[in-house]
């Protein structure tokens, strides 16, 4: 080989090089913005900075199926169940005190037994209803908390507080659940806040995440930790995720508000705790009014 066309070679070689670290840069940015809650909280110059996903501060999604629900602290995260519905009659839920530190509004634990007839869950916004047809069979328990925490008001007069863009994250998604949230752009810890309680992954796989699909959202790195944040898909960017988000919905009615929403664009949060602008709330403020499952 001449050294002109070594030369040649090693110059590819490099671009190449470059190409997958840009790559995989991209993927770790995609794969930390969703999630919820404080889930790793790191010293950095003295400051504190909760590392957070996209919807409020947790890590990866997370479901619950086992037995009764307890308040014991958690524990090592078992496999997520399958897609698969489950016979009614055999399934029951576990939720787990959250010990990650995440400010929590704490209404209590769900039952351990759900509903397997809930089939509609419609979100009350000031710009008017969502409602989102529910896989009640493949992810029970998920349902099961969104049923607990509605009798108990808990999303009432609640905010979304982050809006995902292909321009500003590669996705396209609109986060809420946080009781705590701002949604102002300027408060540092939106998207940590949480239920108080989590539990585990469930019909991952079962519905890909294209538009208008309902999933759960938690922690970077996590899977199992799953509370009261959840995103909604806003494009079919979403769908490049992995499946490690529970899926528990889809938006039968309301779309046109969402892509409204998506379309009036974001403000930029500068004192993110995440930094990585994860908390950038919707310019066109999104208030939860009421949240009813039938």
């Amino acid at each position: 080989m001449s050294g002109e066309d070594r030369q040649s070679q090693l110059a590819r070689e490099h671009k190449e090089r470059q190409a997958k670290r840009a790559e995989q840069a991209t993927k770790t940015k995609r794969n930390t913005f969703i999630g919820a809650g404080a889930a790793v909280v790191v010293v950095v110059g003295g400051l504190i900075a909760a590392t957070t996903l996209l919807g409020g501060g947790d890590s990866k999604p997370a479901a619950a199926s086992s037995p009764a629900p307890s308040e014991t602290a958690a524990e090592p995260t078992p496999s997520a169940t399958t897609s698969a519905p489950v016979a009614p009659s055999k399934v029951s839920c576990s939720y787990r005190k959250d010990t990650s530190g995440s400010p929590a509004k704490k209404v209590g634990m769900p039952p351990g037994k759900p509903s397997m007839k809930l089939k509609t869950m419609t979100i009350t916004t000031n710009h008017g209803d969502i409602v989102i047809d529910l896989a009640t069979a493949q992810a029970p328990c998920t349902v099961n908390s969104f049923a607990f925490l509605a009798k108990k008001n808990f999303f009432d007069n609640t905010k979304c507080h982050r809006l995902a863009t292909p321009e500003n994250s590669g996705l396209a998604l609109l986060q809420c659940g946080d009781p705590q949230a701002k949604a102002d752009g300027e408060n540092p810890t939106d998207g940590q806040g949480s239920s108080g309680y989590v539990f585990d992954d469930e019909n991952l796989g079962g519905i890909p995440y294209t538009k208008g699909t309902v999933a759960m959202a938690q922690p970077p790195e996590a899977a199992n930790q799953n509370g009261s944040q959840f995103w909604i898909s806003l494009g079919e960017e979403t769908a490049q995720l992995g499946p490690d988000y529970t899926p528990f919905g889809t938006v039968t009615k309301g779309m046109d508000i969402l892509d409204k929403v998506s379309k009036g664009g974001w403000i930029t949060n500068p004192d993110d705790i995440t930094g990585d602008g994860g908390s950038n709330a919707p310019k066109i403020p999104v208030i939860i009014k009421d949240v009813q499952l039938t």
